[in-house]
């Protein structure tokens, strides 16, 4: 019995260790936007790889990258590869979740450096990195939106995506205040992928994100889920 539980303790300190090193390794390779620049700058033979969908991209992309669509999983296992496993790769997406998916399913195929843009390229929009773009479908301009925003009411922005699940999950509740509060509320919602001319101005590094405006001015700001509840106080 004690070299049964000798065993196990064993096996389970071995675990935990590779567990941890695996962890430390995959951490290594998720760069901030300056860090992701420096080193791509320092590997001109590397891949750099857009996830996004061929609609996102072509809104916007890194200079030099190479789209290949994460949704796509046929198109994407197809194409990756071409891609020479043993030099250094570039991800990265809108927000680093694709990407980040993405990384793992070339590492799990064998691909040894695979880097990621940690928050994807809104944390690259928000260091005021330069992006190939293309005029014709920047969007919304940040003069409407100074425009839109003018109101007696109070002025709740409200930025997402479709494919951000916590912009999904706060949009029925947001609809319900709004229409609660019609005389004293307007909800503006703007989609962030048809938009990024402004996400980039106003340095947006993440969805949802929540402004609120009074008289034109900035009240507050919030990145990420917030509940019904504490909505609503800063409502008050």
């Amino acid at each position: 019995m004690k070299n049964i539980f000798t065993l196990f303790i064993f096996a389970s300190a071995l675990l935990l260790t590779h567990y941890s090193c695996g962890q430390k390794q995959t951490l290594k390779y998720k760069l901030s936007a300056a860090d992701f620049k420096t080193k791509m700058e320092a590997t001109p033979l590397a891949t750099l790889l857009d996830v996004r969908t061929p609609e996102e991209f072509s809104k916007g992309h890194l200079q030099n990258a190479v789209n290949i669509n994460w949704r796509d999983s046929t198109i994407f296992e197809q194409q990756i590869n071409f891609i020479d496993k043993g030099k250094p790769v570039f991800v990265y997406c809108l927000s680093g979740a694709r990407s980040a998916a993405a990384a793992s399913k070339m590492r799990t195929e064998g691909f040894t450096e695979v880097y990621e843009l940690e928050g994807g390229i809104m944390k690259w929009h928000a260091a005021g990195l330069p992006e190939v773009t293309n005029p014709l479908a920047a969007g919304m301009s940040r003069q409407q939106f100074d425009e839109m925003i003018i109101s007696d009411k109070l002025v709740l922005v409200d930025f997402y995506a479709d494919w951000c699940a916590p912009c999904k999950k706060m949009e029925p509740f947001m609809r319900e205040i709004a229409a609660d509060k019609e005389k004293t509320l307007m909800l503006i919602r703007i989609n962030a992928d048809d938009n990024q001319a402004l996400i980039k101005d106003l340095k947006l590094d993440g969805l949802p994100a929540l402004f609120i405006y009074k008289d034109k001015k900035l009240q507050w700001k919030h990145i990420g889920f917030i509940s019904k509840e504490d909505l609503l106080k800063q409502l008050q």
